[in-house]
C-alpha cells in the first residue's frame, strides 16, 4: 500500500469510530492510561491542525503555541472532521512528500512525518474502537504496511516515552495483531 494512500484509510478508520461515539462515552478510558476518549481525539484534532502550517513550511516555532489548548469545544466530531479534512488537502498537494519539515525534535523527511501520522491514526482507530466498544479490525493492508514501517523503527523507539513495551503476541498472529501488541497494547 503506497504511503498516501495508507494515511487516506488511516484518517478513514479513525474517523469511523469517532462517529461512533455517543454522548456518554467521551469520558471513558483508553488503552493510552492517562487518556480519555475525549482527550484521544483530542489527541488526533491536535496533529491534523499542525500537518497544514507544517506542510506549508512553518517551523514548530513560528505555530508556537496556537493549537495548545481544547481544541474539541462543544462538538468534538466537527472539530475532528474540519481538522482532519485540513490536514488530508495538505497531504495531497503534489509536492507534499517531498518536503522537509519542521517538528519538535528537528527537521524529518515529510514523508517520514506521514507515516509516523499515519501510525497514530491506525493505532489510535484500534484504542477509540476498544474504548467505545466497536468494530477493532482495521483494513488488513493498512495494518501490514503500518507494521513494516513500526518494525523498522522498533529499535529506535525501544524505551521511548510514546509507546509502552511490546506485549508478546503469538508466532501466528495476524498483521494488526502483531502491530498492537508491538505497540505495547494487548489485543
Amino acid at each position: 500500500m503506497e504511503l498516501i494512500q495508507a494515511h487516506g484509510v488511516a484518517m478513514t478508520e479513525f474517523d469511523r469510530r469517532v462517529r461512533q461515539v455517543a454522548p456518554d462515552q467521551w469520558s471513558l478510558g483508553t488503552p493510552c492510561r492517562e487518556w480519555s476518549v475525549r482527550d484521544l481525539v483530542g489527541h488526533l484534532v491536535h496533529e491534523q491542525l499542525w500537518a497544514p502550517e507544517l506542510l506549508a513550511g512553518c517551523t514548530v516555532q513560528q505555530v508556537g503555541d496556537r493549537f495548545d489548548h481544547d481544541n474539541l469545544g462543544d462538538d468534538p466530531l466537527v472539530s475532528w472532521v474540519v481538522a482532519a479534512a485540513s490536514a488530508r488537502e495538505a497531504w495531497l498537494e503534489p509536492a507534499a512528500l517531498t518536503k522537509t519539515v519542521s517538528v519538535s525534535s528537528g527537521e524529518i523527511p515529510a514523508e517520514e512525518y506521514c507515516w509516523q501520522m499515519t501510525t497514530d491514526l491506525a493505532v489510535h482507530a484500534w484504542d477509540l474502537a476498544r474504548s467505545i466498544g466497536a468494530d477493532e479490525r482495521i483494513d488488513p493492508a493498512l495494518a501490514s504496511a503500518v507494521l513494516r514501517y513500526v518494525e523498522a523503527n522498533a529499535e529506535e523507539w525501544s524505551g521511548s516515552p510514546l509507546f509502552d513495551s511490546p506485549v508478546p503476541v503469538a508466532d501466528d498472529a495476524d498483521d494488526q495483531t502483531r502491530l498492537i501488541g508491538l505497540l505495547g497494547r494487548k489485543p
